[in-house]
């Protein structure tokens, strides 16, 4: 069945379908998976869903569009936002890439299950439109295209609580549900269940991640890779200036940085991205494709929420630096045709090393209220690698630590203030010593820098957030959504729009891990299932 056509669109908006135009691509429609060589992009209409519902929509991602509230709920926007619905100017397709996945050469990947609807301009900005789960494409391989309410919810909302973090990242117009069942295995034993169908509605200036340039030039597809980095560099990156070359230099260049910086944002927070293959890296250093994320309760730098890693644990969090400076290098060997001064390559790589470098000790330093100085460097790294031994070995809840170290009177600090930060009572009586050692030398070290108190406490507050989407948050969220309750998701929509500032109400969204979801499904271990 093909989408409806429509002449009587349920709204306007400025379609400039530059990627289609410009690139070549496969306008056959078919969706048969399969090899697609030499094309950039495969037409795919969304395939139509049963009983499309408009569970939530966030106003300030229609704004970004020109949507006007009041054309939200119309049950033709609502049609367009499940795949229903295919209006003039929309140009469906979904995108060929490649990657590598822990660490491996994976071949042709693709947009499995996403198909981008439109390229839209509005107020000076363009935006590429994509529905998730909407369908069978040419790149679904085995799969069906679909994506059920558990990871679509996950999405939808990470996505937007990463933004008001302020933290480079894709955006959630909608979350729909289809009426339709959808049969996964969450985590590939052997027991899969029929799951409730949900499509999100995600929005950003580029879905562009490195596994596209790698699947051309793994295919020795040469002039067309030439081609799509010249495109790349113009719609994505104009504000690049100079010869082909140089433009192509300062390219590589921002790319590394963009994604250091990325890397950075991740770890102030504490969040695990979980499946960081090169397939999955934004060529705009934003936070790209919500799989089996997590973020850190207790702090643990060898956590990962994926299944699929638990044994390697490659993409935990204290190896994400790693991975995405690896990553690069995979992005640099698949540029070296179109790139030949090695020189070029190597400088990208030195400037995701100099700007993590510098980036990581302003961050630490912001979360810890220290006022960086050359004098105080070593002591400074020293202690602050002490906090988070320290964090590990007590089994302290990672965000709770820091809003909690703001609090505390620098003049006469009191570490049972710290009583609720820690998960078990042993460890919390074994280390109780070690943090009054370890207060009584952070306490100094501010008295020593001078500052200001309401200015370092402000400086704290401002990189530590009291909400993040704590994952039993989510799946408390999922289950109400599951029993047709979108309470518990629309409340948890408001409170991360505001991440750093408390309000009455809001307390126990910032609660630590209760021990009932330790070992829960979907809140400490997730798998790439949806």
């Amino acid at each position: 069945m093909t989408p409806v056509q429509t002449q009587d669109p349920p709204f306007q908006l400025d379609y400039q379908p530059r990627f289609t135009r410009e690139l070549p691509g496969d306008p056959s429609g078919r969706l048969q998976p399969r090899q697609t060589p030499e094309v950039c992009w495969s037409h795919c209409p969304p395939t139509p869903v049963a009983a499309p519902r408009l569970v939530a929509w966030f106003p300030e991602v229609a704004e970004l569009l020109g949507l006007r509230a009041a054309e939200m709920g119309r049950p033709e926007t609502v049609d367009v936002l499940a795949g229903n619905r295919v209006l003039p100017g929309m140009t469906p397709y979904a995108a060929c890439y490649g990657g590598h996945q822990f660490g491996q050469w994976a071949g042709q990947l693709g947009d499995g299950r996403a198909i981008t609807l439109a390229e839209v301009v509005h107020a000076g900005r363009r935006w590429d439109i994509q529905l998730k789960g909407a369908g069978l494409t040419p790149y679904s391989r085995t799969a069906d295209g679909r994506a059920v309410l558990r990871s679509s919810l996950r999405e939808f909302l990470c996505s937007e609580a990463m933004h008001h973090l302020g933290i480079p990242t894709t955006r959630a117009l909608s979350l729909v549900t289809t009426g339709e069942r959808v049969v996964r295995d969450m985590f590939y034993d052997g027991h899969p269940r029929a799951e409730p169908g949900a499509i999100v509605c995600r929005v950003a200036p580029s879905f562009i991640r490195l596994g596209n340039f790698e699947i051309l030039a793994e295919r020795d597809e040469r002039a067309l890779l030439d081609r799509l980095v010249d495109f790349t560099i113009d719609r994505d990156f104009p504000q690049l200036t100079g010869t082909r070359e140089e433009k192509r230099a300062a390219w590589f260049v921002e790319v590394c940085e963009r994604t250091a910086r990325l890397i950075v944002e991740w770890q102030r927070v504490g969040f695990v991205h979980g499946v960081m293959n090169t397939d999955n890296l934004s060529i705009l250093g934003l936070t790209i494709d919500y799989g089996p994320y997590g973020w850190l309760d207790n702090y643990d730098p060898d956590w990962t929420p994926n299944t699929t890693d638990a044994q390697g644990r490659r993409y935990r969090f204290g190896n994400q630096p790693a991975v995405a400076r690896w990553n690069l290098m995979a992005f640099a060997n698949a540029l070296v045709t179109v790139i030949p001064d090695h020189h070029v390559l190597r400088d990208g790589i030195g400037r995701y090393d100099e700007t993590f470098n510098e980036a990581m000790p302003a961050m630490q330093a912001e979360k810890f209220g220290l006022i960086l100085t050359e004098a105080s460097q070593a002591d400074d790294h020293e202690l602050i690698d002490d906090a988070y031994r320290l964090l590990h070995q007590a089994n302290m809840d990672f965000a709770l630590f820091f809003r909690t170290l703001a609090e505390v009177d620098v003049d006469h600090p009191d570490p049972d203030l710290f009583d609720p930060v820690f998960y078990e009572l042993a460890p919390w009586q074994e280390h109780a010593g070690t943090l009054n050692q370890w207060l009584d030398r952070y306490c100094r070290r501010i008295r020593d820098g001078r500052e200001p108190h309401d200015r370092r406490i402000a400086r704290m507050n401002r990189a530590n957030p009291w909400f993040i989407l704590r994952n039993y948050l989510a799946q408390q969220a999922i289950d109400a959504a599951e029993r047709g309750d979108d309470g518990e998701l629309l409340r948890l929509m408001e409170v991360l729009r505001r991440p750093y500032a408390m309000e009455p109400g809001d307390e126990r969204f910032a609660e630590k891990r209760p021990d009932w979801a330790l070992n829960k499904p979907g809140c400490s271990m997730l798998s790439c299932s949806s």
